[in-house]
């Protein structure tokens, strides 16, 4: 089994709003295109200071995670990111992870946006066909 990378914009939510609200024009909206490691065995989003810099992402909390050596760290949590991942997308919170190389794309935006890991080619797919069913925006 070998590990599956997905291409994915993440852009900050709140530039996304206040483009909806008429605040800020689309064209100013922060975002990146990074290459994320979807990791089934990580919970949300995870980013490192180099990512949410390029965002402009401010810090709301702390929160405790275990990493996959078993170690428990503290880590800082953003406000909202918009992951975008061919025609879908999701909102969350991100860890902050102090030296993340790779950005990890978790199990509940992968749940979130209908997706599944298929180890055997590699990729992600949608968990019911490649079309979204329903779009509510």
């Amino acid at each position: 089994m070998g590990t599956v990378y997905a291409e994915i914009i993440l852009k900050n939510a709140a530039d996304v709003i206040d483009v909806q609200r008429g605040h800020m024009a689309e064209k100013d909206v922060r975002e990146c295109t990074v290459r994320a490691l979807a990791d089934t065995g990580a919970g949300t989003l995870v980013i490192n200071e180099e990512v949410r810099q390029q965002l402009g992402l401010e810090i709301k909390g702390l929160r405790g995670a275990y990493l996959a050596d078993g170690v428990r760290q503290v880590c800082r949590v953003t406000e909202p990111v918009e992951i975008h991942w061919k025609n879908r997308d999701t909102a969350c919170r991100a860890l902050l992870l102090p030296g993340a190389e790779e950005v990890l794309l978790g199990a509940i935006p992968l749940e979130d946006m209908d997706l599944i890991v298929d180890p055997a080619a590699r990729e992600l797919k949608g968990a019911h066909g490649d079309e979204v069913v329903c779009l509510i925006k």
